[in-house]
């Protein structure tokens, strides 16, 4: 596997996807190393094709690439490698067949956060961080603003982008004009920079208790990140099982079917996204809303949008 950016312990896509190899090795008596499985930190968008081609020279049978900025490095190893197997997360690679192609119908488990954030916000106003703009994140902001309006049209959406993945910095100064701004609840989709998002909720709480301050986490379980003494600033996370899907793909590789050529695309109908547990931050009443929401995404009554309404 090869990371973005973020790095491996970004508490989010880098290490959702590790962990699902993780548990195809685990499954399968494979060691860390040549022969097993392994992966390499990308530090800077430059290290994406070397790191590619270096674990294609070590002879493994599956590479993973992590995220859509290593788009154009996968197309250019698997030009060139015709004997190498890639699987690119959360972009298309289209017409090659040593690509596989692993989407996530992100924004149908935005849309229900959205209806979430709508129900549970006390001041009518939440926030939304992004990392980079693109198709992605911008079916992240669609999916939860719709799910905002959806639930109640007098909430309002405060969307920023921080421009990186990888600055918390940035995310918890964002964070922080959100706050005073008088927003209670904030999503972020932002890699390693939502870290800051966390730090700047949980700051306000441990000065103040009382602080009605949530924040929605993204792509994998983040409520470890929310401690604050016997209470927890996370109020449930968007989920992309990234872990399945890497899982999934290892083990039709390993099996002789590598669905070369292919998009393989998971959503609600699928168990390939959905909610968190929110630990009782979320009210019945409210979970019971986002329920019939997801009743009626999975029945198909509701076409949840892929791209943010034009400005």
């Amino acid at each position: 596997m090869v990371t973005d950016t973020g790095g491996i312990d970004d508490r989010s896509f880098n290490q959702s996807t590790w962990e699902g190899i993780e548990e195809f090795a685990k499954e399968n008596n494979m060691t860390r190393g040549d022969g097993g499985y392994d992966y390499l930190q990308s530090a800077k968008d430059s290290d994406f094709e070397t790191n590619i081609k270096n674990l294609v020279r070590r002879d493994f049978d599956l590479v993973f690439a992590v995220g859509f900025k290593l788009q154009d490095a996968v197309k250019t190893v698997a030009t060139q490698q015709k004997n190498a197997k890639l699987a690119i997360i959360d972009e298309v690679v289209p017409d090659l067949d040593n690509v596989t192609s692993i989407m996530f119908k992100a924004n149908e488990a935005s849309y229900l956060a959205g209806v979430a954030a709508a129900l549970e916000s006390k001041t009518g106003k939440v926030g939304f961080i992004g990392g980079m703009e693109g198709d992605v994140i911008g079916g992240f902001q669609a999916g939860f603003q719709a799910g905002v309006a959806a639930a109640d049209p007098k909430v309002k959406v405060d969307v920023q982008y921080a421009g990186s993945f990888g600055d918390a910095a940035k995310g918890q100064a964002i964070a922080k004009r959100m706050f005073d701004g008088g927003a209670d609840i904030i999503f972020h989709a932002a890699g390693g920079t939502g870290n800051g998002l966390f730090t700047e909720a949980k700051e306000r709480k441990k000065k103040d208790p009382k602080a009605n301050v949530w924040a929605i986490g993204v792509d994998r379980d983040q409520y470890d990140e929310g401690k604050v003494g016997d209470t927890n600033i996370v109020m449930t996370s968007v989920l992309k099982r990234v872990d399945i899907a890497a899982k999934d793909v290892s083990k039709l590789t390993k099996d002789g079917k590598f669905p070369g050529g292919e998009t393989i695309t998971y959503g609600l109908k699928d168990k390939g996204v959905d909610l968190a547990d929110s630990h009782g931050a979320i009210s019945d009443k409210t979970m019971k809303k986002v329920d019939e929401f997801k009743a009626k995404i999975v029945a198909g009554e509701i076409e949840v949008p892929e791209k943010p309404a034009k400005k």
